[in-house]
């Protein structure tokens, strides 16, 4: 069985090669995902509202650390997106066996070209 941190990793990979179909047969069907901007959406949602800017090319993601705990991991990432924009996430995965139950995502910092951005209240 693979351990957490590959199955973070591969989900990764999936959205690095903008192979929707892994990352949607990684994702349990009960799959939910909740941010600062969405509580406990769906999987069908989630691939709505959030898939569209990782098929894009324009985001590219590098995992700086993961933690794990028992059917549970951390991880921080950085972002790069295309116009010069970089942030760090941090998010909370839950499993199911092999397979993603939730995702919460904690939103870091944001920069362009190396210049903290401030975010709108």
């Amino acid at each position: 069985m693979p351990t957490k941190s590959e199955l973070i990793r591969n989900c990764f990979a999936a959205y690095k090669n903008r192979d929707r179909q892994s990352l949607e047969s990684a994702f349990a069907e009960d799959f939910t995902f909740t941010s600062p901007y969405d509580d406990r959406i769906s999987k069908a949602e989630y691939f709505q509202r959030c898939w569209p800017l990782s098929a894009s090319g324009k985001m590219s993601n590098e995992i700086e650390r993961i933690f794990e705990q028992g059917n549970a991991a951390f991880v921080t990432y950085r972002c790069a997106i295309e116009k010069g924009e970089a942030f760090r996430n941090t998010e909370f995965f839950v499993f199911e066996g092999e397979r993603v139950k939730s995702i919460d995502v904690y939103f870091g910092a944001s920069y362009s070209d190396g210049k903290f951005l401030k975010q709108k209240e």
